[in-house]
């Protein structure tokens, strides 16, 4: 990694070195990483990756990011909330997004909290 941080893309712009010139970080870090979040079902989308990633790279989950959506109906958190048992046997069988049972039911409880939690404070990300 360059002393500063930054690496020059092949398009000539420097960027933190971490994208490694490869097309999902590049589009993932100059459209999304760090800006902030004012959206209600865009944060609780992060929250869900982020869920899914721990112990994998970010990279697996930017790549698998538009099956998470398919499958968890594009993170409508009511959607979400409502989802159940029949729901997560689905969703370990598929094999487009991380199948880790305890993952998928914790997705589901953290859209039963976050309605919670918005109904008191109004909303999530705001």
């Amino acid at each position: 990694m360059p002393a500063n941080g930054l690496l020059r893309g092949d398009d000539g712009l420097q960027r933190c070195a971490w994208h490694a010139n490869l097309p999902d970080y590049l589009e993932y870090h100059d459209r999304e990483w760090g800006r902030p979040v004012t959206s209600d079902t865009r944060l609780f989308e992060k929250i869900c990756l982020e869920g899914f990633q721990s112990g994998l790279s970010w990279l697996t989950i930017l790549r698998k990011r538009d099956n998470f959506r398919e499958a968890f109906h594009g993170f409508d958190i009511e959607r979400v909330a409502a989802m159940g048992d029949a729901d997560i046997e689905r969703l370990v069988k598929n094999a487009g997004i991380i199948r880790h049972r305890g993952k998928i039911t914790s997705t589901i409880n953290n859209a039963r909290q976050a309605i919670l939690l918005a109904n008191e404070k109004g909303s999530l990300a705001k």
